[in-house]
């Protein structure tokens, strides 16, 4: 898995929350899985002539439709059920960043997909670190993986569509503003 780009780590009193509040977290995990394949989808609609998105956000959209497949297996194991879809704050705020214009846009969506993504590999990372050995364990261990390779796959297709320059000054700035955002938000037992 690659090194984490993230500025600001997730604090250990996250990873308390979430493990003494495990169910909350499987069901707004499954929230997050729903919305990250929607944004996929989202993303291929939008941009239809740019093919090697379109693969990348069609794959994209089916591996996030298995997460929270499997997601949604974990929590009828444990006798829950589906909550209605609430807003996520810290996926809001960085939404916000998005600038309008039609290249820009583009490149905003790419690398907040990609901070996102980064941060979602960080937290899926430090929930299998903090799980007693077993299949949760493994799964998570699995997510961080994956998360980590979309956050690859966001960057590396901003490269496609963008100049390094452009992409890296951006990128400074996101990184800059998700490490302000996850310090003022609270902790709750969340992905994000």
């Amino acid at each position: 898995m690659s090194s984490s780009p993230l500025h600001h780590p997730t604090p250990d009193s996250w990873l308390d929350c979430v493990l003494a509040n495990f169910d909350a977290f499987l069901l707004d995990h499954a929230a997050a899985e729903k919305k990250a394949a929607g944004m996929a989808m989202s993303m291929l609609s939008h941009y239809p002539d740019k093919s090697r998105l379109v693969t990348a956000m069609s794959e994209l959209a089916v591996e996030e439709m298995v997460h929270f497949r499997e997601v949604v297996k974990l929590i009828q194991g444990r006798n829950l059920q589906l909550t209605a879809d609430q807003k996520d704050p810290y996926v809001n705020e960085i939404r916000g960043w998005i600038r309008q214009g039609t290249d820009v846009y583009l490149l905003d969506r790419l690398l907040t997909g990609a901070v996102i993504e980064a941060r979602g590999a960080e937290r899926f990372g430090l929930v299998a670190e903090g799980l007693p050995e077993g299949d949760l364990k493994t799964f998570y261990r699995s997510l961080a993986r994956s998360e980590a390779r979309h956050f690859e796959l966001f960057l590396d297709l901003a490269e496609e569509y963008f100049s390094a320059c452009e992409i890296d000054q951006r990128w400074q700035q996101l990184l800059s503003a998700e490490s302000r955002c996850m310090q003022n938000l609270p902790i709750r037992a969340a992905l994000h």
